[in-house]
């Protein structure tokens, strides 16, 4: 497939995405949702074209695997921790702001691990400081003198584990790399 067809491809899907999401925020199939949903999808497509996102992660089906179903072990797990520390301590839960340098380098490497890190409770991302390449991250719970770098570890984790995925990274699984 040319760069040109992927490209027409792209803009074809984001079309039929907002469209259905237009539909979908109407609540409604009605003639005139769907033709004006039609032409607001076309209207945003061309006004705002997308950069190209390259990424390998297609060449890594197993990875991505491992890295949906960790995130589901740390779902639960930072659930049932937040859960705990708010029955047990309530508002004397300790928090802690972390900064987090990231191996991570481009845009949607760095995005994936603000959102992956958002998304598990007790965790949120205050900044992002693309130019130091590090993350702030507000944590509940740390507790002690060791908390605040345990979530810190937690954090680099994710960020190793996003980076193994869908990096071009030099190790195993990389582009021109070993293939699982």
């Amino acid at each position: 497939m040319t760069r040109d067809e992927r490209r027409a491809v792209g803009r074809v899907s984001a079309v039929c995405w907002l469209w259905l999401l237009w539909a979908v925020l109407w609540g409604s199939l009605s003639p005139l949702v769907v033709t004006s949903g039609l032409l607001m999808a076309l209207a945003v497509v061309v006004a705002f074209p997308l950069p190209p996102v390259r990424t390998s992660a297609g060449r890594r089906p197993v990875r991505i695997v491992r890295l949906l179903g960790r995130l589901a072990v740390d779902l639960v797990r930072s659930a049932a921790t937040v859960a705990w520390e708010a029955v047990r301590y309530g508002s004397r839960t300790s928090a802690a702001i972390v900064e987090v340098p990231l191996r991570a380098d481009t845009d949607l490497l760095v995005t994936t691990v603000a959102n992956l890190t958002t998304l598990t409770p007790g965790t949120l991302v205050l900044e992002i400081d693309r130019g130091g390449q590090t993350l702030y991250v507000h944590a509940l719970p740390a507790r002690g003198t060791d908390g605040p770098e345990r979530r810190r570890g937690e954090v680099r984790a994710v960020d190793e584990r996003v980076t193994r995925t869908l990096g071009r990274g030099d190790g195993p699984g990389a582009p021109g790399g070993e293939e699982e």
